[in-house]
């Protein structure tokens, strides 16, 4: 994978994760989303610890919506789906 790749999905992830929605369940677990992402979701036994079954689960996320070649959301602007390449003219 290129360093301009990398770099592109590291900004992905870390602009998903400020988006993410922490809920505190009645059995004291948390439970959390990142609204942009459809589907997505992950628990813990601490806020910490849902967010970082949060960050796993989004990089589960990304990998399967490139390999089944789904759009993926914008996210602050940050676009990692597939562009078109044009050919030049002559």
């Amino acid at each position: 994978m290129s360093a301009e790749i990398n770099c592109m999905l590291l900004d992905y992830i870390q602009a998903a994760l400020r988006h993410v929605e922490l809920e505190r369940m009645e059995d004291g677990r948390y439970f959390g989303t990142i609204p942009q992402c459809p589907g997505l979701w992950a628990d813990g036994d601490s806020e910490e610890q849902c967010r970082i079954n949060l960050r796993s689960v989004l990089e589960d996320w990304i990998l399967l919506k490139v390999r089944e070649g789904d759009k993926m959301p914008v996210i602050n602007g940050i676009d990692i789906n597939p562009q078109p390449v044009h050919a030049e003219a002559d």
